[in-house]
Parts: C-alpha cells; structure tokens; sequence
C-alpha cells in the first residue's frame, strides 16, 4: 500500500520548497516594463540582495542558473591564458573548474575529496606562487553534492597579501548560513534564486567588490555577460541586458522580506543550524553498532547547514521507496563514492521542523521497511535536538 497521498514532500538540495506567499506574489501578469513601478521593485531587489550577502559594493543579476551564475564570474574574471586556483571539495566545484577550463583559463585545482578545503594547504601554495600567476582562488562555501562547507574567513586569511581575487559559489549556502561579503574580504560572490533564496530556477547573482569591479573587462568578457553595465544600470532593461524577469522580481522581493525583515538573518542561520545537527542526530543514531551508516563529512564544522550527504545501504531502493510509499522525494548521491550507498537529506530554505521530522521519520521508516540495519533512536535524537533548540 502506499500512502503517497496529500501534499509530496521534496528534500532535494534544489529546487527548494517556494513559499506560497511568494508563488502568488510571482502569479500576476507583467506590467509595463518601462514605467516606474516596476522599476522601483527592481532597485528595491538589487538593495535587498546586497543586505543579503552583506556588501556595499556591486551586484550584477542575469536571467539563469548556478552555471550562469559561473559563466558569468569566469569570463568577466579571466582572460583566456590566466591561472585560477579552484579549491574543490566534490563535484560542484570540480564542475566550476571544468567551466573555467572549457573557455581557455589555465585551471589547477587543490583537490580535498569530499572534504572542506585546508586553508594551511591554501597558504603554502600561494606562498610559493613568487610571480603572483594565480589570478584568483575559486571555491564553494557548501558544495551541494558532498556537503563540504569551507571556512571561508580562514581561506580568506591564507590568502594574506597574495593579490589574488577571492571568489566563492554560495549558490547552496546563502540565506542558509552567514555570509559577511565585505567583512570576510570575497571579492566575487555567485549565488542563485532555486535554493536559500526561496524561489523557482531562473536567477543568477553575483556581487563584487570595488577592487574587482575596477579591473575592467577581460578578453572573454561579451557585451550580453559584461557585469559593467548591470552593475551601473540607470534604466531597467540595462540591469538585464534586456527584457527583465518580471515574474522573479516580484517573488524575490516577497522572498527578501520574508527571509530579511520578517524572520531576520541571523534566526534563519539559527533555524538552518538546528534543522541540520537534528539531521546528524538522527544519523549518528542509525549508525551506531557498524551500520555503515553516516554523514559523508566526518567533522560537523565542516558540514552544510542547508543539505547533508549521507552514506546509508541500499540508498537507491531507500530513495525510491520514500517517493511511491511516502511521498518523499530525496536527493541522488551526487559524486558519492558509492552511488548505490549515497543520497542527500536538504534542509534549506522554507523548511520547518515538521517538515525536516517527517522526512527523517520516513527515512526511517523506509528503513525499516527494505530490512536495512540502522541504529534506534534516530527520530528521538533528532526530536530532542529541536527541542532543545526551540
């Protein structure tokens, strides 16, 4: 029998549950697009963003995804022939360094497996880099597939004096987990509208810094992908290089003030913080007495906050199971060691502690269902840690 019946859950890393207040606010047909009020809920979006990521400085939006979002940095970032240092902790930032390597920038990587980069690793490099070749460090605060999490203040920090750009995917991270642009010293932030942001696939953000945004374009930059003219844009159409995303703007508005007025940043990184160490209870509890199951990261400082890549047997039939018998849809182990062993819980975004309970029950469930051995007391570690945070 299957009990898929009623609202399906889905607690993939992407896209995230959308508020209904935010559908509807996007359900509503185009205004005009060149008369001011929608003009004005654009210049009120750009300053929304820029709260958001914690900048003074320039933010640059294009109609696309995260690998918009990576097209946009590498070719307004390099000339063909320029040495970026990707920092990769699985595949999303492996990917970022293929992109960058299609389009003819030398591309070395500090490869850390499923593990957040080690900033001292960081720091010899680029002290033996004499001649200064490395124009810029590429990394993924959360890297959606292994759930690394780098620490980006102490990455920050091994750069030192190297005159490197600084620049970092937060696509999977941001909303979900602080993040202080100007503080921490990024240089180039890219971001995107499907995850902690709260909104369907189609925006692509990045921001930067004065010092960035005064190199000038490079020999791959094109007039549709240059971030000069989005970034000093007086009239609305020129944020976009052309017809705006009207629907997006209007959701992403409702998104802001629900995410930065209403319940705040600092208690959404707390709400992110508890959904997730009540994930890794629950996991932790499961794999007791050599299960074989476990959380991909081994060190919770080094864990996402928005997702969490677990190792659990069996994962496929598992992920299959939640989504005929339960109505729960989880996420593919994306780059796992073992695929087969892999899959990934989301807790980003517009997510509740029901709704995070309710996935990890029928997780369990499932479990039980398909004979796989777990550990007790998953649901209860993971109760008690909501409980304890409320």
């Amino acid at each position: 029998m299957s009990f898929a019946q009623g609202r399906p859950v889905v607690a993939i890393p992407g896209p995230s549950p959308v508020p209904d207040r935010v559908l509807r606010a996007m359900h509503r047909p185009s205004p005009d697009i060149y008369g001011p009020d929608l003009a004005a809920e654009n210049r009120a979006m750009i300053a929304g963003l820029k709260r958001l990521a914690g900048t003074s400085a320039h933010c640059a939006p294009y109609i696309g995804n995260g690998h918009a979002g990576w097209e946009a940095a590498n070719v307004n970032l390099f000339n063909r022939g320029d040495l970026a240092l990707v920092l990769t902790s699985g595949h999303f930032g492996r990917g970022w360094a293929q992109t960058a390597g299609a389009l003819g920038i030398r591309v070395e990587t500090l490869d850390f497996g499923l593990c957040p980069p080690d900033p001292a690793r960081l720091a010899e490099r680029l002290a033996a880099d004499k001649g200064h070749e490395i124009k810029a460090v590429l990394v993924c605060q959360v890297d959606t597939a292994s759930s690394a999490r780098a620490d980006i203040p102490a990455l920050r920090r091994a750069i030192g004096d190297h005159p490197a750009f600084f620049a970092v995917d937060a696509i999977a991270a941001l909303g979900c987990e602080p993040m202080m642009m100007d503080e921490w010293g990024v240089d180039l932030l890219v971001s995107a509208s499907q995850k902690g942001l709260m909104l369907p696939p189609g925006l692509a953000l990045l921001w930067l810094s004065d010092r960035l945004r005064a190199m000038g374009p490079t020999d791959l930059t094109t007039p549709y992908w240059n971030w000069a003219p989005r970034t000093e844009a007086v009239e609305l159409w020129q944020f976009w290089g052309g017809t705006p995303p009207v629907q997006h703007i209007f959701g992403m508005n409702e998104a802001l003030s629900l995410l930065l007025d209403e319940e705040t940043l600092p208690v959404a990184w707390a709400r992110h913080e508890a959904l997730a160490r009540a994930t890794w209870a629950a996991l932790d509890a499961w794999g007791k007495d050599g299960s074989g199951i476990s959380a991909v990261v081994a060190e919770p400082a080094g864990r996402a906050r928005s997702v969490t890549a677990a190792t659990i047997p069996q994962a496929t039939a598992l992920r299959r199971w939640a989504q005929e018998k339960a109505g729960l849809t989880l996420g593919v182990g994306l780059g796992a060691a073992d695929p087969e062993a892999g899959l990934r819980i989301a807790h980003m975004g517009h997510v509740s502690a029901h709704q995070l309970l309710g996935t990890l029950a029928v997780i369990e469930a499932g479990m039980d269902a398909l004979g796989i051995p777990h550990g007790p007391g998953g649901i209860e570690a993971a109760a008690k840690l909501i409980a304890e945070s409320a």
